[in-house]
């Protein structure tokens, strides 16, 4: 026990050196503390060992579950794991829709907020409320994540048990709660989506891969090159090709999904196209 402890302790220092999350492993190794600690209470006796554990399950629980949201790994009692891809039609209708919502209801301007906006409003999408850790808001390239916390929280859109220093700090194995009142669903009115509770986690997961694809963290990705991508994701078929009939998708319209300005966003294409991946059909200008 006593070296499973000592290796566990080398374990857990190791994983907080690692620059990038890895929340499988992560609750890998509360499980694996779980079960120590459970076997050193029954051994023992000490209550605080047996509460220790039951700690540990939760945080192994968290991180477990956070993992899941971020891959659209959602496992449920009524079939296996949900797909990583979007590989229903109305799948893509629903992401589309996603993207619209945040295009007319989001409180802040510039690409920035908008990212931002989009992936709050993924988590909360059916009861106004989920979980959120600081890694969520590292990972999109934002220039300054905690003013951009604070202005929503300032305008009320979003709400927090704390700062968004605290958000920020926070850890998988304790996450923080969010609430989105606008989401939060009313018995006299109808939510702004019509896709399912077990849709939503799939398409949060989707999204969540294509904004942290490994080449746009590799390219050091603005928030508004990886919203471009999220949105030219959302307009392309299962075998790559873009745009109504491979037709493409007009610049001008683009502007509707990406707020800024047309030179911007012929930039932020060209970052695509060079640096990241190549479009199956070009933009038309």
């Amino acid at each position: 026990m006593r070296d499973e402890l000592i290796e566990l302790g080398d374990l857990f220092r190791a994983y907080q050196q690692r620059t990038e999350l890895d929340l499988a492993l992560l609750a890998d190794l509360q499980e694996r503390k779980a079960r120590a600690f459970t076997t050193w209470a029954d051994v023992s006796g000490i209550m605080s060992l047996r509460l220790e554990a039951r700690r540990a399950e939760q945080a192994a629980t968290a991180a477990r579950f956070q993992h899941q949201q971020r891959t659209g790994g959602i496992a449920d009692s009524d079939g296996p794991a949900v797909s990583r891809l979007l590989n229903v039609p109305t799948q893509g209708d629903h992401a589309r829709s996603v993207l619209a919502y945040v295009a007319d209801h989001s409180p802040l301007p510039g690409p920035e907020a908008r990212l931002l906006v989009l992936m709050l409003t993924l988590r909360t999408a059916h009861t106004g409320a989920g979980n959120l850790v600081g890694q969520d808001l590292t990972a999109l390239g934002l220039s300054n994540p905690e003013d951009l916390v604070e202005k929503l929280t300032g305008c009320g859109w979003l709400t927090l048990p704390g700062t968004a220093s605290d958000l920020l700090a926070s850890r998988p194995e304790n996450p923080t709660p969010i609430t989105v009142p606008s989401l939060v669903p009313h018995e006299d009115k109808a939510g702004p989506f019509t896709f399912g509770k077990k849709t939503r986690p799939k398409l949060s997961g989707w999204t969540q891969k294509v904004i942290s694809d490994k080449k746009l963290r590799k390219a050091k990705a603005t928030a508004g090159t990886r919203l471009l991508a999220q949105t030219l994701a959302t307009q392309t078929d299962a075998s790559g090709i873009l745009g109504p009939g491979g037709q493409g998708i007009a610049l001008n319209t683009l502007t509707t999904w990406v707020p800024v300005d047309s030179g911007e966003l012929q930039h932020l294409v060209d970052q695509l196209t060079d640096h990241v991946v190549p479009l199956t059909c070009p933009l038309r200008a």
